[in-house]
C-alpha cells in the first residue's frame, strides 16, 4: 500500500507534463554526539551537487530539491523517517545516515518503497554485508576499508595489538575486519576491549588494556576505533602506555579530533580524508570553495557528502531518469571522480571503492593539531576489500 501510494503521488506530481523536481532527502543525525560528522556531510553533500551541475542545481533542466530530516541518532526514528521521505515526500533518492545503528534500521524501508538509499557516512560492514539490499548504495567507506588500509599501515609479524572500540556495530563490525586484516600481516589481536558509546571514564578499560599487553613480546600498540565525541586517546596517553612499551595507534578523524593527536608525533596509521593530502580538481575546487565560504578547511565527512552528491548527478544523468531500475543499471559499476579521486560502486555490492591514505602525524608550525602528513597513497587495487553480503 505504501509503495501504491507513493507512486500515486509522484504520478500526480507529473501531472500536466510539467517537469517534476528531483527530491533528495537527507536523513542523517541533525542533533546529538555525531552533530558534526552531520553538519560537514550536509555541507559536503551540498557542494557535491552544486559542483556536478555546475552551480545550477539542475540536472536536464529539473530542479534539485534537498529536503533534510533528522534522525536525532534513533533507529526507529530514522527508519519512521526514511519511509516518510519516499512516502509522503516524494523523494527519488535519499542519502544517509550518519550512524551505523541508524543506517542497519533504515535498510529495509528503502527495499519496502524500492527506492535507493545512498549511506553516507555510515561506516559498519554490514551495511553492505549481510544486512544489504540490492537498493543500497555506499560512498562512504566501510569497516574493512578502514581496517585493510590500517593493517597495511601499522601491521607486521612482530606486532601485537590490543583494540578499544564502542561496543555497537561501528566499533565491533570495526574490530571484526580489522583482526581479519592484520592475520594477513603477521600481526596478532591478543586483546579486545569495548565500552559504552557515551563512556567519558576509561580507567578500568585501560588498566585491562594494560594488564594484558605488558608481559607480551614484540612491537606493542593499542588501536582505538571511535567515532563522535569523548575520544579517550587523549587520556589513556596521559595514563601512560609507554611505561609497558606500548604505543597508540588510531585511524584518521575530523581535525577536532587531531588535536589529541598533537602529543604523539610519528604515530601512524590509515585515513579516509586530510584536505591536503589528494591532488586532484574536485579537491582543489572543494578545498578553495570551502574556505572562502567558511573560512576553514574542509573535513573528514565534507569530503563524504561531496561524494555522495556527485554519485547522485552522475548516476541520474547516466540513467536519464530518476527511475530506481534505471538507477541502479546506471550505478553498479559507474566510476565518478570525487575529492578523494576516483571512487567505483562495486557491483556486487554497491560499495565504492576507493583510495585511503597511510599517514605519520607531525607537529607542524601554525597548526593546533596533529597533522596526518602522507606516507603513501593506497589505491583501489592495494586495498582488498572483501565482499560480505554473499552474492
Amino acid at each position: 500500500m505504501k509503495k501504491l501510494m507513493a507512486a500515486i503521488s509522484a504520478l500526480a506530481s507529473m501531472a500536466g507534463g510539467a517537469h517534476a523536481d528531483i527530491t533528495i532527502a537527507h536523513v542523517y543525525g541533525k542533533t546529538g554526539p555525531f552533530e558534526a560528522y552531520a553538519k560537514q556531510s550536509h555541507d559536503g553533500l551540498m557542494l557535491g551537487l552544486e559542483y556536478a551541475t555546475g552551480g545550477t542545481m539542475q540536472i536536464d533542466g529539473e530542479k534539485i530539491v534537498v529536503i533534510e530530516k533528522d534522525t536525532q541518532l534513533k533507529p526507529e526514528l530514522g527508519k519512521a523517517l526514511l519511509a516518510e521521505a519516499y512516502g509522503d515526500d516524494g523523494a527519488d533518492i535519499a542519502v544517509g545516515p550518519v550512524s551505523s545503528g541508524v543506517a542497519l534500521a533504515m535498510l529495509p524501508v528503502a527495499e519496502e518503497y524500492e527506492k535507493i538509499l545512498l549511506v553516507e557516512p555510515a561506516v559498519a560492514d554490514s551495511i553492505t554485508g549481510e544486512n544489504w539490499n540490492r537498493y543500497i548504495f555506499r560512498t562512504a567507506r566501510n569497516s574493512s576499508q578502514d581496517a585493510v588500509a590500517n593493517a597495511i599501515a601499522i601491521g607486521g609479524p612482530n606486532v601485537r595489538v590490543a583494540t578499544l572500540a564502542q561496543d555497537y556495530a561501528f566499533g565491533r563490525d570495526g574490530v571484526a575486519a580489522f583482526k581479519e586484516a592484520l592475520a594477513t600481516t603477521g600481526a596478532q589481536v591478543v586483546h579486545e576491549e569495548y565500552v559504552p558509546t557515551d563512556a567519558t571514564d576509561f580507567t578500568a578499560a585501560a588498566e585491562r588494556i594494560f594488564n594484558a599487553m605488558k608481559d607480551v613480546e614484540g612491537e606493542k600498540k593499542l588501536f582505538i576505533i571511535w567515532a563522535g565525541g569523548g575520544n579517550p586517546m587523549g587520556k589513556i596517553n596521559a595514563m601512560d602506555p609507554g611505561r609497558y612499551g606500548i604505543e597508540i595507534a588510531t585511524g584518521g578523524n575530523i581535525l577536532a579530533a587531531l588535536k589529541a593527536y598533537k602529543d604523539m608525533p610519528g604515530m601512524e596509521g590509515a585515513t579516509y580524508y586530510y584536505y591536503e593530502i589528494p591532488r586532484n580538481p574536485v579537491n582543489d575546487w572543494l578545498v578553495k570553495t570551502h574556505f572562502e565560504r567558511f573560512g576553514t578547511p574542509p573535513d573528514f565527512f565534507t569530503a563524504g557528502g561531496m561524494a555522495a552528491g556527485i554519485a547522485i548527478v552522475e548516476a541520474i544523468r547516466k540513467a536519464g531518469s530518476t527511475e530506481t531500475e534505471a538507477l541502479i543499471a546506471a550505478m553498479e559499476g559507474m566510476e565518478f571522480q570525487t575529492p578523494k579521486g576516483r571512487m567505483v560502486f562495486r557491483p556486487e555490492d554497491h560499495q565504492a571503492l576507493q583510495s585511503m591514505y597511510h599517514f605519520r602525524t607531525e607537529i607542524q608550525e601554525g597548526k593546533d593539531y596533529g597533522v596526518p602528513v602522507l606516507v603513501r597513497e593506497l589505491g583501489i587495487e592495494d586495498l582488498p576489500i572483501p565482499i560480505r553480503n554473499g552474492r
